[in-house]
């Protein structure tokens, strides 16, 4: 493969999308492609895109758009479009788009390497370049979905859920670990059920239980589903240090019928059961979740049910989506999308209002406080960070005077709480506890 060649990865969408391109990164410079920082420089574009909802989809069209006109011009030599998009859409997005060279799927990285000209370099399989800060990672434990929700088209796009084996999920945070990651964050569509495909029985505890022992200072678990989800996994959590006492667990609704109608496999007492053993097993546990207001026929009194569940179960954090009616979902199929798009919006608003005032009650209880938080940046004599309960990009920040302590990202320190937000916590770095170096 010519040495001379210059590769520009463009990753859009979420963290899963982002391991992926973490790992053709590396496979490229195996091969040795340069890898390059802006699209003016290279000679090679690849588009990892996004297609789950609309505004996703959009901003994919818009950058292959921008690069299939690089690629007319004779300014790059190749433009490879990869990811779900791509998945969901290649024979469309081929009749549209004759400047892309080539449109691949979600698990393509050989086929991408091949047309690159080289061949995967299979020793180093568990191998990523960090398109995070150096402090934190994603290791993604699945790929796929099984499960059938009547608004996700995720299971077309990225197929049936297959969980990586424990052996080589342990010799990638190994890697990580090695690298300077202090911060492990384990993802998967569905993080429940990783193992049943196979050993037939949920091994998310045991790999828990094995990470911990690799010496992270944080593990953090996102995107739970409340059905099978294993709740010895909350005992583990409370019994180990280095386990943050954090679930994301999208809820999506809580009437029965909405639920039903959304495939989701388990209704509202079983719900609010889980949640409520949840808590049991762990008093110190913070409770992430997302709603899905506007759901096809969702009419107010149901919205009510929503609110008044939300409202005293009282949730740590909370997202919430107006519902978007997505081709190759079978809610697309089969419902009419007849919440007006202001009543969605509102509905949106009249929720976040509410989850502001539980908000806020609850980042009071850290005032007078000493909490650890991990450092992201730094400004001046000020300090940007995270607690164990806030997981990157999404969740509250603590905004720290640095107190004459020369802290930088990637620090664990002490910090007083004197003061809250909704979704800020201030105060002020006591200690310095841990450094990025390792």
């Amino acid at each position: 493969m010519p040495s001379y060649r210059s590769l520009f990865l463009l990753s859009l969408g979420c963290s899963k999308n982002t391991v992926d391109s973490e790992r053709l990164i590396t496979q490229a410079l195996k091969n040795g492609l340069h890898i390059v920082d802006h699209a003016d420089e290279a000679d090679i574009i690849i588009i990892n895109t996004c297609g789950f909802i609309a505004d996703a989809k959009t901003e994919s069209i818009e950058e292959i758009l921008a690069a299939a006109e690089k690629r007319k011009n004779g300014e790059i030599s190749a433009l490879y479009v990869m990811g779900c998009l791509s998945a969901l859409y290649a024979y469309e997005l081929r009749a549209e788009l004759p400047e892309v060279d080539h449109f691949f799927g979600t698990t393509d990285l050989d086929k991408i390497i091949e047309t690159l000209g080289g061949g995967i370099a299979h020793g180093h399989l568990h191998e990523r370049t960090l398109l995070t800060p150096p402090h934190y990672a994603w290791l993604k434990i699945a790929e796929g979905c099984s499960r059938t929700c009547s608004f996700c088209a995720i299971p077309k796009m990225r197929g049936r859920y297959t969980s990586e084996p424990v052996e080589k999920l342990l010799k990638e945070a190994a890697y990580l670990r090695d690298k300077g990651v202090k911060e492990l964050n384990l993802i998967a569509q569905d993080i429940s059920v990783y193992g049943y495909d196979l050993t037939g029985s949920s091994q998310l505890n045991d790999l828990l239980q094995q990470l911990s022992d690799l010496d992270f200072q944080w593990i953090r678990l996102l995107y739970a589903y409340p059905q099978s989800f294993p709740l010895e996994v909350i005992d583990t959590m409370r019994e180990r240090k280095n386990i943050c006492n954090y679930l994301d667990i999208p809820v999506q609704h809580i009437s029965d019928r909405i639920l039903a109608s959304m495939k989701r496999g388990i209704d509202r007492e079983g719900t609010i059961r889980m949640l409520e053993s949840i808590r049991e097993r762990n008093p110190d546990i913070r409770l992430r979740t997302t709603m899905i207001v506007g759901y096809p026929g969702e009419t107010r009194n149901e919205f009510e049910e929503l609110l008044g569940f939300v409202r005293s179960f009282r949730f740590d954090r909370l997202g919430c989506f107006p519902y978007r009616h997505e081709e190759h979902t079978s809610a697309f199929d089969t419902l009419e999308d007849d919440v007006p798009e202001e009543e969605k919006q509102e509905r949106v608003r009249e929720l976040m209002e509410l989850q502001e005032d539980i908000s806020k009650a609850k980042n009071r209880t850290f005032e007078g406080k000493t909490v650890e938080v991990l450092i992201e940046e730094t400004d001046d004599e000020t300090a940007y960070g995270r607690t164990q309960y806030d997981a990157p990009e999404v969740d509250n920040e603590c905004i720290l005077d640095m107190n004459s302590h020369e802290v930088k990202p990637g620090d664990f320190c002490k910090a007083s709480i004197g003061n809250s937000t909704a979704y800020e916590l201030y105060g002020r770095i006591e200690a310095i506890t841990s450094t990025l170096s390792r």
